[in-house]
């Protein structure tokens, strides 16, 4: 039986609910581990690894289904950053990153002066949703 790795199973269960999704027992305790922490940046990998370290017997293939459901049901934002990698950003709002090379690590761009200017006229029938813009990061070489 799978336990809640966090306080707050019942206003977790009902995040869960209210997006409109089954709270089964691994979704809850996967959306705990995701938000008991404030915004973050996760990959299934590392939500796994959480996920395994609290107790929770679930696979990786179940949290890489869960991140997709809870994209889907607007819970998560999706950051494709590297090829093979991608980041589940618990912070759905408007906002652009930082992207730390040899770390792996995403960071929020505070709001301030980011501005994209001269896009493109999208194709005919399609509207712009958004632009999403990554800085990636490397410490200075002297």
């Amino acid at each position: 039986m799978i336990e809640a790795p966090f306080e707050h199973w019942e206003s977790t269960e009902k995040r869960v609910r209210e997006a409109g999704l089954r709270p089964t027992r691994q979704r809850v305790a996967l959306a705990g581990l995701l938000f008991a922490k404030g915004d973050r940046h996760l990959s299934a990998e590392e939500l796994h690894e959480e996920a395994v370290s609290a107790g929770v017997a679930v696979s990786l293939a179940t949290v890489y289904n869960t991140l997709h459901q809870f994209t889907g049901a607007g819970l998560l934002r999706i950051l494709a950053i590297e090829g093979a990698r991608t980041y589940f950003d618990t912070n759905t709002s408007d906002h652009h990153h930082f992207f730390i090379e040899g770390e792996n690590r995403v960071m929020d761009i505070g709001s301030g002066p980011v501005s994209v200017t001269n896009l493109p006229e999208p194709p005919e029938g399609m509207e712009i949703a958004n632009v999403d813009i990554i800085v990636r990061l490397r410490p200075k070489s002297n």
